[in-house]
């Protein structure tokens, strides 16, 4: 089969023919059609988290497929079964960590991996839905929206009537803002240094834009609610000076949620911690604590009732052959929503 293998961060993926392994005790086989690419494949490839000291391995940890064998002791899905494929642990057995052969060499895969035409997955990363549901929008449900969702139910708990701001417009930036609107929150403010994807940002309910080419971040919040702040804090950058700029606006007793990854080189830096003992709390996102099982179903629900917009956030699709593309044209900021790898 087919797959795309990081072999040494900061070089170009490899594409090429790898072997399919026997499956082990509690493992599924599956079919994948569509694959999401996230931030943290992006962070593997540059070494956000430092030296990756499991290479050569396969990417990827959101796509949809169609299961096409079971191994012992699976009870959860079945074979012909419509999945989302997602790195959250959900109802199951977990898994060992398969491998595959590349000519001489051994390629990692983890308990999910969704960049390949198939893929070894444990039974407790994938969930089974409606055959209705596109394969591009089960993507979406492996990371992208069921984190955003989860961060605005779980985690930031936000509340109807409160202000929240979303550092860093992009797919999953999206997604929060349109969490964040369908919670009544007020004012919605996005932050990003692409025009466009502000203008974007529109359509998913924002209702403030801060332009951060063109305004300093902190001038701007100031002209949409004062000196008091926001209510919760949403950081999808990773950027150091963004986070510790948005920790300085939260409210008295707000939040900041961080999302985005930071380069392990880079460290936060809290100012003037005498001005911050005002209760707020600082927290890094965990998926949303998102549950696979009882989560995906309730949110396609949304999707299909219409009230959760999906198929608008896909603006770029490729094809595998074509997956270093993709990652330099979301690199470049050029992709203005979600950018998904097709199968076939």
């Amino acid at each position: 089969m087919k797959a795309v293998i990081l072999l040494e961060q900061n070089k170009q993926l490899v594409v090429d023919e790898i072997e399919l392994p026997e499956l082990s005790v509690g493992q599924v086989l599956v079919k994948i059609e569509v694959s999401g690419i996230c931030g943290r494949q992006i962070g593997e490839i540059t070494g956000a988290k430092g030296e990756d000291k499991f290479l050569p391995h396969l990417l990827g940890h959101e796509g949809g497929g169609i299961v096409e064998q079971v191994g012992a002791g699976v009870t959860t899905v079945n074979v012909g079964d419509k999945v989302v494929m997602h790195w959250r642990k959900g109802d199951g057995i977990e898994s060992g960590f398969p491998s595959y052969k590349w000519g001489d060499k051994i390629v990692g895969g983890g308990l999910v991996t969704t960049l390949s035409e198939y893929s070894v997955v444990s039974e407790n990363r994938v969930t089974t839905i409606s055959s209705n549901v596109p394969f591009d929008i089960a993507a979406l449900m492996g990371c992208a929206t069921t984190t955003a969702l989860g961060l605005i139910n779980n985690e930031a708990k936000l509340k109807i009537g409160q202000s929240v701001a979303v550092i860093g417009a992009g797919n999953v930036g999206l997604n929060l803002i349109q969490a964040s609107s369908l919670v009544s929150a007020y004012p919605i403010i996005a932050v990003d240094i692409v025009k466009e994807k502000l203008d974007f940002a529109k359509e998913f309910g924002a209702t403030h834009f801060i332009n951060t080419g063109e305004i300093d971040l902190d001038e701007g919040i100031k002209r949409i609610v004062g000196r008091s702040g926001v209510d919760v804090v949403i950081d999808c950058t990773g950027i150091v000076q963004l986070m510790s700029s948005g920790f300085s606006f939260t409210a008295s007793g707000g939040t900041m949620v961080m999302v985005g990854q930071p380069h392990h080189e880079k460290s936060l830096i809290i100012n003037s911690m005498a001005n911050n003992f005002t209760g707020k709390t600082l927290i890094d996102s965990e998926g949303g604590k998102t549950d696979p099982t009882v989560d995906i179903p309730r949110y396609l629900k949304l999707y299909e009732s219409g009230k959760l917009e999906l198929d608008k956030l896909i603006t770029n699709r490729y094809k595998l052959d074509n997956i270093n593309r993709a990652i330099d044209e979301i690199r470049s900021g050029n992709v203005i929503g979600k950018c998904i790898i097709e199968m076939t």
